[in-house]
Protein backbone atom coordinates (compact mmCIF):
# COMPACT_ATOMS: atom_id res chain seq x y z
CA UNK A 1 0.00 0.00 0.00
CA UNK A 2 1.56 3.20 -1.09
CA UNK A 3 1.41 6.18 1.30
CA UNK A 4 -0.81 8.96 0.19
CA UNK A 5 0.96 11.92 -1.29
CA UNK A 6 0.15 15.15 0.51
CA UNK A 7 -0.04 18.12 -1.77
CA UNK A 8 1.95 21.23 -1.06
CA UNK A 9 -1.23 23.18 -0.42
CA UNK A 10 -2.30 20.66 2.24
CA UNK A 11 1.05 20.63 4.06
CA UNK A 12 1.04 22.47 7.39
CA UNK A 13 2.63 25.83 7.19
CA UNK A 14 5.02 27.10 9.80
CA UNK A 15 4.07 30.60 10.74
CA UNK A 16 7.08 32.71 11.51
CA UNK A 17 6.48 35.41 14.01
CA UNK A 18 8.34 38.59 13.37
CA UNK A 19 10.82 39.10 16.15
CA UNK A 20 10.29 42.37 17.91
CA UNK A 21 13.25 44.46 18.99
CA UNK A 22 14.20 44.35 22.64
CA UNK A 23 12.33 47.09 24.59
CA UNK A 24 15.58 48.53 25.98
CA UNK A 25 17.24 48.65 22.55
CA UNK A 26 14.13 50.13 20.97
CA UNK A 27 13.93 52.78 23.66
CA UNK A 28 17.61 53.66 23.34
CA UNK A 29 17.47 54.08 19.56
CA UNK A 30 14.30 56.17 19.73
CA UNK A 31 15.39 58.38 22.61
CA UNK A 32 18.92 58.87 21.28
CA UNK A 33 17.50 60.17 18.02
CA UNK A 34 15.28 62.66 19.80
CA UNK A 35 18.13 63.50 22.16
CA UNK A 36 20.49 64.45 19.34
CA UNK A 37 17.76 66.60 17.79
CA UNK A 38 17.09 68.26 21.16
CA UNK A 39 20.75 69.11 21.74
CA UNK A 40 20.97 70.49 18.19
CA UNK A 41 17.97 72.76 18.74
CA UNK A 42 19.33 73.86 22.12
CA UNK A 43 22.65 74.71 20.46
CA UNK A 44 20.90 76.91 17.89
CA UNK A 45 18.80 78.63 20.57
CA UNK A 46 21.82 79.19 22.83
CA UNK A 47 23.87 80.66 20.01
CA UNK A 48 21.03 82.96 19.00
CA UNK A 49 20.41 84.00 22.61
CA UNK A 50 24.04 84.92 23.23
CA UNK A 51 23.98 87.22 20.21
CA UNK A 52 21.37 89.45 21.80
CA UNK A 53 23.18 89.82 25.13
CA UNK A 54 23.72 93.50 25.91
CA UNK A 55 27.21 94.94 25.73
CA UNK A 56 30.30 94.04 23.76
CA UNK A 57 32.83 91.38 24.75
CA UNK A 58 35.78 93.39 23.41
CA UNK A 59 34.64 96.47 25.32
CA UNK A 60 34.17 94.39 28.48
CA UNK A 61 37.71 93.01 28.19
CA UNK A 62 39.44 96.35 27.52
CA UNK A 63 37.30 98.47 29.82
CA UNK A 64 35.43 101.69 29.28
CA UNK A 65 38.61 103.72 28.82
CA UNK A 66 39.66 101.88 25.64
CA UNK A 67 39.66 103.76 22.36
CA UNK A 68 37.29 102.71 19.55
CA UNK A 69 40.29 101.76 17.40
CA UNK A 70 41.64 99.40 20.08
CA UNK A 71 38.20 97.88 20.58
CA UNK A 72 37.78 97.28 16.84
CA UNK A 73 41.24 95.70 16.62
CA UNK A 74 40.42 93.31 19.46
CA UNK A 75 37.10 92.44 17.82
CA UNK A 76 38.99 91.34 14.71
CA UNK A 77 41.45 89.32 16.78
CA UNK A 78 38.62 87.53 18.56
CA UNK A 79 36.67 86.95 15.37
CA UNK A 80 33.73 89.05 16.53
CA UNK A 81 33.59 90.89 13.20
CA UNK A 82 32.39 87.79 11.30
CA UNK A 83 28.86 87.48 10.03
CA UNK A 84 26.37 85.61 12.20
CA UNK A 85 26.08 82.66 9.81
CA UNK A 86 29.85 82.29 9.33
CA UNK A 87 30.48 82.49 13.06
CA UNK A 88 27.76 79.89 13.76
CA UNK A 89 29.19 77.46 11.20
CA UNK A 90 32.68 77.81 12.67
CA UNK A 91 31.35 77.20 16.17
CA UNK A 92 29.03 74.33 15.22
CA UNK A 93 31.58 72.41 13.14
CA UNK A 94 34.18 72.87 15.88
CA UNK A 95 31.93 71.11 18.40
CA UNK A 96 32.26 67.81 16.51
CA UNK A 97 36.04 68.16 16.79
CA UNK A 98 35.90 68.87 20.52
CA UNK A 99 36.74 72.51 19.92
CA UNK A 100 34.35 74.97 21.58
CA UNK A 101 36.38 78.00 20.63
CA UNK A 102 38.58 80.32 22.66
CA UNK A 103 37.64 82.11 25.85
CA UNK A 104 37.26 85.81 25.20
CA UNK A 105 38.34 86.81 28.69
CA UNK A 106 41.37 84.54 29.20
CA UNK A 107 42.43 83.70 25.63
CA UNK A 108 42.55 80.01 26.66
CA UNK A 109 40.88 77.16 24.83
CA UNK A 110 37.37 76.61 26.20
CA UNK A 111 37.95 72.85 26.33
CA UNK A 112 41.14 73.25 28.36
CA UNK A 113 39.53 75.89 30.56
CA UNK A 114 36.45 73.84 31.41
CA UNK A 115 38.13 70.43 31.66
CA UNK A 116 39.14 70.60 35.37
CA UNK A 117 35.90 72.39 36.26
CA UNK A 118 33.78 69.70 34.61
CA UNK A 119 35.68 67.05 36.57
CA UNK A 120 35.12 68.90 39.85
CA UNK A 121 31.39 69.32 39.21
CA UNK A 122 31.06 65.68 38.10
CA UNK A 123 32.68 64.48 41.32
CA UNK A 124 30.38 66.73 43.37
CA UNK A 125 27.26 65.49 41.57
CA UNK A 126 28.35 61.84 41.80
CA UNK A 127 29.07 62.01 45.54
CA UNK A 128 25.78 63.80 46.16
CA UNK A 129 23.83 61.32 44.02
CA UNK A 130 25.26 58.28 45.81
CA UNK A 131 24.66 59.54 49.34
CA UNK A 132 21.27 61.12 48.65
CA UNK A 133 20.00 57.97 46.90
CA UNK A 134 21.11 55.66 49.71
CA UNK A 135 19.79 57.93 52.46
CA UNK A 136 16.54 58.70 50.63
CA UNK A 137 15.70 55.06 49.82
CA UNK A 138 16.64 53.84 53.31
CA UNK A 139 14.63 56.51 55.13
CA UNK A 140 11.73 56.12 52.71
CA UNK A 141 11.50 52.39 53.33
CA UNK A 142 11.97 52.82 57.08
CA UNK A 143 9.28 55.47 57.48
CA UNK A 144 6.89 53.49 55.27
CA UNK A 145 7.29 50.45 57.53
CA UNK A 146 6.59 52.67 60.56
CA UNK A 147 4.05 54.99 58.98
CA UNK A 148 2.18 57.40 61.22
CA UNK A 149 4.61 56.60 64.01
CA UNK A 150 6.89 59.00 65.85
CA UNK A 151 9.85 58.42 63.50
CA UNK A 152 7.68 58.87 60.43
CA UNK A 153 6.25 62.16 61.70
CA UNK A 154 9.66 63.58 62.69
CA UNK A 155 11.34 62.59 59.41
CA UNK A 156 8.39 63.89 57.36
CA UNK A 157 8.50 67.24 59.18
CA UNK A 158 12.26 67.62 58.69
CA UNK A 159 12.06 66.65 55.00
CA UNK A 160 9.22 69.10 54.42
CA UNK A 161 11.23 71.95 55.94
CA UNK A 162 14.36 70.98 54.00
CA UNK A 163 12.51 70.81 50.68
CA UNK A 164 11.00 74.27 51.28
CA UNK A 165 14.37 75.97 51.78
CA UNK A 166 16.37 77.25 48.77
CA UNK A 167 19.84 75.84 48.19
CA UNK A 168 21.70 78.97 49.19
CA UNK A 169 19.80 79.20 52.50
CA UNK A 170 20.69 75.59 53.31
CA UNK A 171 24.30 76.35 52.36
CA UNK A 172 24.41 79.34 54.71
CA UNK A 173 23.08 77.24 57.62
CA UNK A 174 25.58 74.47 56.87
CA UNK A 175 28.44 76.99 56.88
CA UNK A 176 27.25 78.58 60.14
CA UNK A 177 27.01 75.24 61.95
CA UNK A 178 29.91 73.18 60.60
CA UNK A 179 32.39 75.86 59.54
CA UNK A 180 31.83 78.88 61.78
CA UNK A 181 30.76 77.25 65.05
CA UNK A 182 32.34 73.78 64.95
CA UNK A 183 35.29 74.60 62.64
CA UNK A 184 34.97 71.10 61.22
CA UNK A 185 35.32 71.90 57.51
CA UNK A 186 36.46 74.84 55.33
CA UNK A 187 33.74 77.42 54.74
CA UNK A 188 34.68 77.92 51.07
CA UNK A 189 36.12 75.60 48.44
CA UNK A 190 38.65 77.85 46.73
CA UNK A 191 41.36 75.92 44.84
CA UNK A 192 44.35 76.95 42.75
CA UNK A 193 43.57 77.35 39.01
CA UNK A 194 43.32 73.97 37.31
CA UNK A 195 43.46 72.03 40.60
CA UNK A 196 41.21 69.05 41.27
CA UNK A 197 38.86 68.81 44.22
CA UNK A 198 40.16 65.27 44.72
CA UNK A 199 43.41 66.78 45.99
CA UNK A 200 41.51 68.49 48.85
CA UNK A 201 38.35 66.42 49.44
CA UNK A 202 37.57 68.21 52.72
CA UNK A 203 36.53 71.27 50.69
CA UNK A 204 33.85 69.20 48.96
CA UNK A 205 32.06 68.13 52.16
CA UNK A 206 29.92 71.22 52.75
CA UNK A 207 28.77 71.66 49.10
CA UNK A 208 27.94 67.94 48.87
CA UNK A 209 26.12 68.04 52.21
CA UNK A 210 24.08 71.05 51.11
CA UNK A 211 22.98 69.38 47.88
CA UNK A 212 22.24 66.14 49.73
CA UNK A 213 19.98 67.94 52.22
CA UNK A 214 18.10 69.55 49.32
CA UNK A 215 17.70 66.37 47.25
CA UNK A 216 16.99 63.70 49.91
CA UNK A 217 13.43 64.86 50.78
CA UNK A 218 12.16 64.26 47.24
CA UNK A 219 13.63 60.75 47.03
CA UNK A 220 12.43 59.97 50.56
CA UNK A 221 8.83 61.02 49.97
CA UNK A 222 8.54 59.22 46.63
CA UNK A 223 10.06 56.04 48.05
CA UNK A 224 7.83 56.20 51.12
CA UNK A 225 4.68 56.55 49.04
CA UNK A 226 5.66 53.74 46.68
CA UNK A 227 6.57 51.35 49.50
CA UNK A 228 3.31 52.09 51.34
CA UNK A 229 1.38 51.33 48.16
CA UNK A 230 3.30 48.06 47.77
CA UNK A 231 2.71 47.09 51.41
CA UNK A 232 -1.03 47.65 50.97
CA UNK A 233 -1.23 45.49 47.84
CA UNK A 234 -2.88 42.08 47.58
CA UNK A 235 0.36 40.13 47.19
CA UNK A 236 1.72 41.72 50.37
CA UNK A 237 -1.41 40.63 52.25
CA UNK A 238 -1.00 37.09 50.91
CA UNK A 239 2.64 37.09 52.02
CA UNK A 240 1.60 38.14 55.54
CA UNK A 241 -0.96 35.33 55.69
CA UNK A 242 1.79 32.88 54.72
CA UNK A 243 3.86 34.05 57.68
CA UNK A 244 6.48 36.16 55.89
CA UNK A 245 8.32 38.38 58.38
CA UNK A 246 7.93 42.15 58.24
CA UNK A 247 11.57 42.77 57.31
CA UNK A 248 11.52 40.19 54.53
CA UNK A 249 8.26 41.58 53.20
CA UNK A 250 9.69 45.09 53.23
CA UNK A 251 13.14 44.53 51.72
CA UNK A 252 12.53 41.46 49.51
CA UNK A 253 9.07 42.24 48.15
CA UNK A 254 7.81 45.79 48.72
CA UNK A 255 11.00 47.78 48.13
CA UNK A 256 11.95 46.07 44.80
CA UNK A 257 8.43 46.67 43.49
CA UNK A 258 8.64 50.33 44.52
CA UNK A 259 11.91 50.99 42.71
CA UNK A 260 10.40 52.11 39.39
CA UNK A 261 8.97 55.45 40.65
CA UNK A 262 12.01 55.82 42.93
CA UNK A 263 14.34 55.50 39.93
CA UNK A 264 12.41 58.25 38.16
CA UNK A 265 12.67 60.67 41.06
CA UNK A 266 16.37 59.86 41.51
CA UNK A 267 16.93 60.70 37.85
CA UNK A 268 14.97 63.93 38.21
CA UNK A 269 17.12 64.78 41.23
CA UNK A 270 20.26 64.20 39.18
CA UNK A 271 18.85 66.43 36.45
CA UNK A 272 18.23 69.07 39.08
CA UNK A 273 21.81 68.67 40.34
CA UNK A 274 23.14 69.33 36.85
CA UNK A 275 21.63 72.81 36.97
CA UNK A 276 21.22 73.41 40.69
CA UNK A 277 24.95 73.32 41.36
CA UNK A 278 25.21 76.87 39.99
CA UNK A 279 23.86 78.41 43.20
CA UNK A 280 25.69 76.03 45.52
CA UNK A 281 29.00 76.47 43.75
CA UNK A 282 28.55 80.23 43.95
CA UNK A 283 27.89 80.12 47.70
CA UNK A 284 30.97 77.98 48.40
CA UNK A 285 33.10 79.33 45.52
CA UNK A 286 33.41 75.74 44.37
CA UNK A 287 35.59 75.58 41.22
CA UNK A 288 33.05 73.89 38.95
CA UNK A 289 31.04 74.69 35.85
CA UNK A 290 28.39 76.51 37.88
CA UNK A 291 30.84 79.13 39.10
CA UNK A 292 32.46 79.19 35.64
CA UNK A 293 29.07 79.96 34.08
CA UNK A 294 28.50 82.85 36.47
CA UNK A 295 31.97 84.27 35.77
CA UNK A 296 31.45 83.89 32.02
CA UNK A 297 28.13 85.75 32.15
CA UNK A 298 29.73 88.56 34.15
CA UNK A 299 32.58 88.87 31.65
CA UNK A 300 30.28 88.26 28.66
CA UNK A 301 32.50 85.37 27.63
CA UNK A 302 30.17 84.03 24.95
CA UNK A 303 32.09 80.85 23.91
CA UNK A 304 32.27 79.67 27.54
CA UNK A 305 28.56 80.38 28.07
CA UNK A 306 27.64 78.47 24.93
CA UNK A 307 29.82 75.48 25.86
CA UNK A 308 28.47 75.19 29.42
CA UNK A 309 24.81 75.54 28.45
CA UNK A 310 25.23 73.00 25.66
CA UNK A 311 26.97 70.63 28.07
CA UNK A 312 24.16 70.98 30.64
CA UNK A 313 21.53 70.32 27.99
CA UNK A 314 23.38 67.18 26.90
CA UNK A 315 23.45 66.05 30.55
CA UNK A 316 19.69 66.57 30.78
CA UNK A 317 19.11 64.43 27.69
CA UNK A 318 21.44 61.63 28.83
CA UNK A 319 19.98 61.50 32.34
CA UNK A 320 16.43 61.36 30.97
CA UNK A 321 17.39 58.43 28.76
CA UNK A 322 19.11 56.65 31.65
CA UNK A 323 16.01 57.21 33.81
CA UNK A 324 13.75 55.55 31.23
CA UNK A 325 16.18 52.66 30.82
CA UNK A 326 16.40 52.28 34.60
CA UNK A 327 12.61 52.07 34.89
CA UNK A 328 12.56 49.33 32.25
CA UNK A 329 15.29 47.36 33.99
CA UNK A 330 13.52 47.35 37.36
CA UNK A 331 10.14 46.48 35.81
CA UNK A 332 10.28 42.84 34.59
CA UNK A 333 6.99 42.93 32.67
CA UNK A 334 8.24 45.89 30.63
CA UNK A 335 11.89 44.98 30.05
CA UNK A 336 11.21 41.57 28.47
CA UNK A 337 10.38 41.42 24.72
CA UNK A 338 6.97 40.12 23.76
Amino acid sequence: MTPQTVSAAEQPKTVKRASKPHPVASLLFRRLGWGVLTVLLVGIIVYAATLILPGDAAQAILGKQATPERVELLRKELGLDKSTWAAFLDWFTGIFKGDFGTSLSTGQSVTALLGPKILNSAVLVLVTAVFSTIIGLALGALTAARRDGFLDQVVSLISLVASALPEYIVGVFVVLVLAVNLHAFPAISVLPPGASILDQPAKMVLPALTLTIVVVPYILRMCRGSVIEALDSDYAEVARLKGVSSNRLLYRHALPNALAPAVQVVALSLIYLAGGIVLVETVFQFPGIGLALLDAITARDVPVIQAIVLLLSACYVVLNILADVGVLLVTPRRRLPR
